[in-house]
Formats: C-alpha cells, sequence, structure tokens
C-alpha cells in the first residue's frame, strides 16, 4: 500500500504551524514561563483551563511524567472534554453569562496564582470571564488561543471582548479559523485539526522554559517521573508530600 498523501499533507502543516510558533512566539513562550516560576518560587499555585477540545491540552500539563506537580486542572462542570451528554451541552455552557464567576469563586484559586486559560477562539464568554474575573482576584493570566479569531469574527460576550484582551500574557498558536488544516476533492467539509496538536506544543514548552527558570534561580523544579520506571512511584510521593498544600488533584 502507498502512503497516504493527505496523511503526509497534516504533517508538513502541522510541523509548519509549530515552526512558527517556536519562531514567533519564543519571547511570550519565555514570559509565561517566568510567570510561572515566579508563582513557584513566591509559594503560589498553578491551574489551567480549556473547554471542550481545548481542554485536552491544559490536562497535558496536570498530574503527568515529566510535568510540574503543582500545575492543577480548573474545571467547570460540563464543558472540560466531551464526556457530557449531550455533547452539544458542552459548547452551549461555554456562551452562559456567569458560569465562569461561580466556579472561580468555589475554587481554591486566590492571588498571586497563575491561570493558563486554552480557548481556540477565545471568543465566548465562559473563558471571557474566566479571564476577567481571575485578574480582578488578582491572578496573573496566561491565555492560550488564535488571535485570527479576535481579528476576523465577532465575540460571543456582551463586552465585545477576546480572551485575548483579558490575559497578562498572550500565546497565539496561529490556528486558522475553522481549525481544520485540509480540504482535498470529493470531501465537502475541511478536515484534520491541529490545534491540540500545537496548543499542546505551546504548553509543553512553557513548562520547559518555567524549569529552566527555576533552576537558574537555583530552584529544584517540582517534576513528576513516570509511575512506570523503577523508583518513579517513590520519587511522586515525595514530591506530592512536600507540596501537598499546593497540590489539589489529590483531595
Amino acid at each position: 500500500m502507498s502512503d497516504s498523501k493527505l496523511a503526509g499533507q497534516f504533517f508538513d502543516a502541522a510541523i509548519g504551524l509549530l515552526q512558527r510558533v517556536r519562531d514567533e512566539e519564543a519571547a511570550s513562550i519565555a514570559a509565561a514561563g517566568a510567570a510561572i516560576a515566579d508563582t513557584v518560587e513566591a509559594g503560589g499555585r498553578l491551574f489551567a483551563y480549556g473547554a471542550g477540545h481545548s481542554s485536552l491540552a491544559a490536562q497535558d500539563v496536570v498530574y503527568r511524567a515529566g510535568g510540574l506537580a503543582l500545575m492543577n486542572l480548573l474545571t467547570v462542570p460540563g464543558t472540560t472534554g466531551v464526556d457530557v451528554m449531550p455533547a452539544t451541552l458542552g459548547s452551549a455552557l461555554e456562551r452562559v453569562d456567569g458560569l465562569a464567576s461561580a466556579v472561580l469563586d468555589s475554587s481554591p484559586a486566590a492571588a498571586g496564582d497563575v491561570l493558563v486559560i486554552i480557548s481556540l477562539s477565545g471568543r465566548n464568554a465562559l473563558p471571557v470571564e474566566m479571564a476577567q474575573n481571575a485578574r480582578a482576584l488578582g491572578l496573573k493570566v496566561i491565555g492560550v488561543t488564535s488571535v485570527a479569531y479576535a481579528e476576523n469574527t465577532r465575540s460571543r460576550h456582551t463586552s465585545g471582548g477576546f480572551l485575548r484582551d483579558h490575559c497578562d500574557i498572550v500565546l497565539d498558536s496561529k490556528i486558522a479559523i475553522g481549525d481544520a488544516e485540509l480540504t482535498a476533492p470529493g470531501i465537502e467539509a475541511p478536515f484534520a485539526p491541529a490545534s491540540t496538536v500545537v496548543t499542546s506544543a505551546i504548553m509543553q514548552s512553557m513548562m520547559a522554559a518555567a524549569a529552566e527558570q527555576l533552576v537558574a534561580r537555583g530552584i529544584e523544579p517540582p517534576l513528576l517521573r513516570s509511575g512506570n520506571v523503577d523508583g518513579g512511584h517513590d520519587w511522586n510521593g515525595r514530591v506530592m508530600t512536600e507540596y501537598r498544600e499546593r497540590i489539589f488533584y489529590r483531595h
């Protein structure tokens, strides 16, 4: 069987986007890493939030081998992932005013913490209000979004603003509107989204930048090891015990 032309085209598209982000967002990624390192050093906590498929990149930095033990998932019931039934309810909840405020008020997030908000379009009420309210509470907000949406679509928030308008640091994923990299004859809709690949890479590069900053300051990054390698379980137990007051996925 010959190689798939379309599969190769998707890899080319994803690699091109990753190269653009690496080159064009380097300064912002370094700034985000420094902000995370500042918070770790100061005794603060780290949170990540994403709705729908954006939650995949948020989950990718929480409780995982090679990741910072202090990164916690901020969840909004019905919007994290696609397991809610019907799945369309999650999309509808993203447009509900006031939901973000209620979630933040009942979460452990507080002044001095960092919240990374991931939203590809950044146009729905939930991520916009999440950023607004988090900053009002004194959190530092890092937004991971596609700036193309803010420049070429309408906001669904009453303010008319987008996620990027309410962040301390913005990381642009460069994803085109519609999140589909390929078209082909005989296929009616564009297909092959790359936002998960690119956004996850942004998140991991941010974590790497934070680890680099911590080491430069003489601080051991609180990283987790794989539980499937010898000694990993014991290592993780020590890290989780040392930082238990800043880890919320254990409670």
